[in-house]
Parts: C-alpha cells; sequence; structure tokens
C-alpha cells in the first residue's frame, strides 16, 4: 500500500480532472432520464478512449518529455492547433466546471453569499492553493479529494440499492434521434476530454522531477489506478441517478443553484436527510477536484505550448495564463450564470468532436520513431486504438450530420461574448 500511495501521483490528478461535470451532472442525468440503459455508452467510451489517454503518461516516462514536444516534432502545425483548440475551449470548459462547483457551494454553505461571489471564492482559493503549493501540494491534496470522494459515493451508492423500492433493470437503450445530443454530451466528457492526455503527459513531468524512480511502469500501474477509479465512479453517480431519480417526474434545472438544490434534496429524500452530509461532501469533492485541477492543468499546457512556439518571450507565463483562464472563466460566468446547461452542453459536444483530432495525434506519435520501440504499443493496442478511432470519427461524423442547429446556437453564443 505504501508503494502505491508513494507512486500514485498524475494518475489521481487524472481522476480528479476527469471525476466532474461528467459524473456528477452527466452520469447522474444518464441514470435519471434512462435508468441503467446506458451503462452500454459509459463502458464503450471508457474502454475505446482507454489507450489515447494512456499515451500520454507513456510517452512522457519514455522520453522525458511531454506531448507537447511531440506535437512540435510531428510538425508545428499540429502545436498550432492544440494551441488554437484549447483557447477555443478553455473557458468554456473551466466556465462548465466552476459554475456547478459554485452552486453546489452555496446549496451546501448557505445561500448568504451569491453564487457569483462563490465563483470568485473557489478560483481563488484554488489559485493560491497553486501558486503556493505547487504541484507537490496539488498531488498531496488530490489523494485526500479522491479517497475522501470515492468513500463517500460508494457509501451512498450502498445505502441508495438498500433503499431502492423498483426492480432493477439492466436492459440498455440506445437513444432515440431527440436524445442523440445528450448520449453525445454524456459521452464527450466520459471520463474526460482527451486533451487531458496532454495534461497528464506534464504532471508525469512533474512527478519525475520529485520521483526519480517514477518509471514508464510506475506510470502506468498510476494511470490504470485512476483510470480504473473514474470508470467505478462514473458507474456509481450513475446507479444514484437510476435508483434515486429515475421516473421521479423531476426535470433539472438549467441554473447551477437550482440544479444542487435539486440534486442534493433528491438524494436526502430518498436515502433520508442523514444523507445530506454524504451526498453533499461527495458533489462537492467531485466539483472542487476538477475545478482545481482545470485550473492548473490549462495554465500549465498553454505555458508549455507558447515556449515551444515563440520560445521564453513570456516570463512566468504559468501565472499569466492562470489569471487569464480566471478573468475569462468570470467573464463568461456572469454573462451566461443563467445558462449552466448550454455552457456544459457546448463543452461536452466540442470534447467529443474534437476528440479524434487527440486520439490520432497521440497515436501517430506514440508509434512514431519519436517514440522507444520498446514503449511502442502492442499489437492488442494498435488494434484497440484502431477500434477506438472508429468509434470517435464515427459518432462526431453522425453527430454532425444531424445536429447543425447546436453548432448554430454556438456560433450566435460566441458573437453575443465577442
Amino acid at each position: 500500500m505504501s508503494f502505491s500511495l508513494k507512486k500514485i501521483g498524475p494518475g489521481l490528478l487524472f481522476a480528479g480532472a476527469a471525476i466532474g461535470v461528467s459524473h456528477l451532472v452527466q452520469s447522474t442525468r444518464a441514470g435519471a432520464d434512462f435508468g441503467f440503459g446506458l451503462i452500454w455508452a459509459l463502458l464503450l467510451v471508457n474502454i475505446f478512449k482507454y489507450p489515447f489517454f494512456q499515451f500520454g503518461p507513456r510517452y512522457a516516462m519514455a522520453t522525458g518529455e511531454t506531448l507537447l514536444d511531440g506535437y512540435k516534432k510531428l510538425g508545428k502545425g499540429v502545436l498550432i492547433a492544440y494551441f488554437i483548440l484549447t483557447i477555443a475551449t478553455m473557458f468554456t470548459i473551466q466556465t462548465a466546471v466552476t459554475i456547478v462547483t459554485a452552486g453546489l457551494a452555496e446549496s451546501i454553505f448557505g445561500d448568504f453569499i451569491s453564487t457569483k461571489i462563490w465563483t470568485v471564492i473557489i478560483l481563488s482559493i484554488c489559485f493560491v492553493i497553486l501558486i503556493i503549493g505547487k504541484y507537490s501540494f496539488l498531488d498531496k491534496l488530490m489523494k485526500f479529494i479522491i479517497i475522501t470522494l470515492t468513500l463517500s459515493t460508494i457509501v451512498a451508492v450502498c445505502f441508495a440499492f438498500k433503499n431502492s423500492t423498483q426492480p432493477t433493470a439492466l436492459t440498455q437503450v440506445f437513444p432515440n434521434a431527440m436524445q442523440f445530443g445528450f448520449l453525445i454530451a454524456f459521452m464527450g466528457w466520459m471520463p474526460a476530454p482527451l486533451d487531458i492526455s496532454v495534461w497528464h503527459s506534464l504532471w508525469a513531468i512533474e512527478k519525475k522531477k520529485e520521483d526519480t524512480d517514477f518509471s514508464v511502469k510506475s506510470s502506468l500501474f498510476d494511470f490504470n489506478v485512476g483510470y480504473f477509479a473514474t470508470i467505478i465512479l462514473g458507474l456509481g453517480f450513475l446507479a444514484l441517478g437510476a435508483l434515486v431519480m429515475f421516473n421521479s417526474g423531476e426535470n433539472f434545472s438549467g441554473k447551477a443553484d437550482v440544479f444542487s438544490n435539486q440534486l442534493i434534496s433528491m438524494y436526502t429524500k430518498s436515502l433520508g436527510n442523514w444523507s445530506y452530509l454524504i451526498i453533499g461532501i461527495a458533489a462537492f469533492t467531485t466539483m472542487f477536484s476538477t475545478t482545481l485541477t482545470t485550473l492548473d492543468a490549462s495554465p500549465r499546457a498553454m505555458a508549455k505550448t507558447t515556449q515551444l512556439l515563440f520560445g521564453n518571450q513570456m516570463k512566468r507565463s504559468y501565472l499569466v495564463w492562470i489569471l487569464i483562464l480566471i478573468s475569462g472563466t468570470i467573464l463568461i460566468f456572469f454573462k451566461f450564470k443563467s445558462d449552466m446547461a448550454l455552457l456544459i452542453t457546448i463543452a461536452t459536444v466540442l470534447s467529443f468532436i474534437t476528440a479524434p483530432l487527440y486520439a490520432i495525434a497521440n497515436y501517430v506519435l506514440i508509434s512514431s520513431r519519436h517514440t522507444p520501440k520498446e514503449w511502442r504499443p502492442s499489437t492488442g493496442i494498435h488494434i484497440l486504438s484502431w477500434l477506438g478511432l472508429l468509434f470517435l470519427v464515427g459518432f462526431s461524423v453522425w453527430y454532425i450530420a444531424l445536429n447543425k442547429d447546436m453548432f448554430i446556437q454556438f456560433y450566435d453564443w460566441l458573437t453575443q461574448l465577442l
């Protein structure tokens, strides 16, 4: 156990970033709307995304450099494309996770402080943690958060099963045309956006600086622990939604504070008022960990990207990018506070339709001469990667062809913002 705790680090940061909106909001909604009918989607997307996430720490430890360094070796255009995609999505992603965290804080700690003020408070706390504590503190804190989250969620699921009076139906369903958009949004951040593979490679390099024994094998073990945790907790939140909310007649609000109250109150109605603290801790730690890790990762990635593209022209670029991200997040939040559902849908759908680009880049890089031969994918991983690419590209093209309105709405949203 001591070996595991010492060697685990970036994998739990991955889990902390992944277990957020995808689990608390999307998985719970999947259970509430479809019961246990979307387990197939949850498992499939986790299986098919697995190799592309794994290539992040694998490449980092095999070469001693991040995926971003590898992207540059594939061609400067690949790195420029990453820069543009990140600029286009980082603010929406950060706002989506922060707005849910702020809504939960208002519900749990009291509405004497508005959601807007909670947003500023939460971002400020995360900022202080990252600037003062840096990676080592983030590494230690995430161990505590993920363990707390896992235990509280497991307890809640056990009691939900115990108190459920409805028979558990495991019949799997495929959403109809009207529900297809939710399926894509659900899979978009399940377990996480694929660009987190880049973040993971950055965290792995930071871990190596503190632990010289952190190797390719230990990084893969670390990754598998974090990845397995995201799957278990995804199933846990889906089960909570299915057991507590399915066929309840309740509709989720698109407002963060109202949604948070609905989420927690529906659990307590079913499980009892005693469960308020357990559910509250599980929900808030879920979202706070995501807010914290995303606020660290995007600026860390953009600092590295700008360094590779333009050299060391910007001093303290990590700090500058954190401040840029916080400012953009607050701007979007104050302008679109009432549109939590829209923000989450836009962020998750964009993540899904851009996933094939990250998947292709990671696969080409890990299979190329830039990766030592002994750490290139095995035949089984090659096959799984091809199937994963087919899955991601196929669903993305299908969604774009059938749902043009979403992109028109996104264009209108950007126009309003700009």
